[in-house]
């Protein structure tokens, strides 16, 4: 499988008492394919996978491929701390036919490279898919290195990761040592670090309010190969890739924007609590900046 363009890792819209608002989950998937991201991820960090129930995480995996029926790839998240819930969660990805799946580190239990590799091959084994891996050393407690990747690799079906780490010597051991692994940025504000060394796909949970800006920068870069255009468009978003990756409150500030824009988020699910009136109004006002300043970029001023 071949990770080209913008992959949304979707939100998952909560009622006020904490449920799942399903119509709004399928509104919000709808808006997204419109605006044209190149394909969904269901059960991510920023949906809050977990803070759910395997039963839940079905249920909405099952619910995203009804309503995107074919029209972008969906990936399915596997994370979890328990092997068994991740194999759960491949099986039914495998069975309702998702295009891929997305294997992480189980948190917590610091395993070791082979124990990691172990769990992953594992995982692939029961899905039989193919398969992005997310590394996210800063909140798994491990970094998938060289023998883990080099572990992984026996299956042919290990052909991309995620890049979380922040550490852009990741990115040139990837781009350098494991060509045959498609680098897909998942650090938002080392974006376009990540296509100048030849990543061709972007994570990025901030596409979830501002798809069109996000997919432009990656149309900057990787499509067109125009990096002056594309630092432009980096610099105005830098304000929100500050607030995303260095607020401490991704997912609350992710869901704000999504209700900015006119759709239903809810609230994150406990312990997370929502946003303040002063982190509000500062993504309000970056918000604003950012959509006038990217669209005098690509109008040519």
């Amino acid at each position: 499988m071949k990770f080209r363009g913008i992959y949304t890792p979707v939100i998952t819209p909560h009622d006020e008492h904490g449920g799942i608002d399903e119509s709004a989950f399928s509104a919000q998937i709808e808006h997204l394919i419109e605006a044209g991201v190149n394909g969904i991820i269901v059960g991510g960090s920023t949906g809050e996978y977990y803070a759910q129930s395997i039963e839940e995480r079905v249920r909405m995996a099952q619910l995203a491929a009804n309503c995107i029926a074919g029209r972008v790839p969906l990936i399915v998240g596997t994370g979890a701390i328990r092997l068994p819930d991740s194999v759960e969660v491949a099986e039914a990805a495998k069975k309702m036919q998702a295009d891929a799946i997305m294997i992480s580190t189980p948190p917590y239990a610091v395993p070791t490279e082979r124990e990691n590799a172990l769990n992953a091959l594992a995982i692939d084994r029961v899905a039989d898919l193919p398969v992005m891996l997310y590394n996210f050393p800063g909140r798994m407690g491990v970094n998938m290195g060289e023998e883990f990747l080099d572990r992984v690799g026996r299956s042919k079906n290990f052909c991309a990761i995620k890049e979380s780490s922040g550490d852009i010597n990741r990115v040139h051991l990837l781009a350098g040592n494991y060509p045959h692994i498609q680098m897909s940025c998942g650090m938002d504000d080392q974006a376009l670090e990540y296509f100048a060394w030849g990543a061709k796909s972007w994570v990025c949970g901030g596409s979830n309010f501002l798809p069109q800006e996000h997919i432009a920068l990656y149309q900057a870069c990787v499509v067109e190969g125009d990096f002056n255009k594309g630092r432009r468009i980096m610099s105005a978003m830098m304000p929100l890739m500050h607030l995303l990756e260095q607020g401490g409150k991704f997912i609350q500030t992710i869901k704000y924007g999504v209700e900015l824009a006119g759709r239903h988020a809810g609230p994150p699910r406990p312990p997370l609590k929502p946003l303040n009136k002063d982190d509000k109004r500062a993504l309000e006002q970056v918000v604003r900046v950012l959509k006038t300043t990217i669209t005098s970029i690509q109008s040519g001023n």
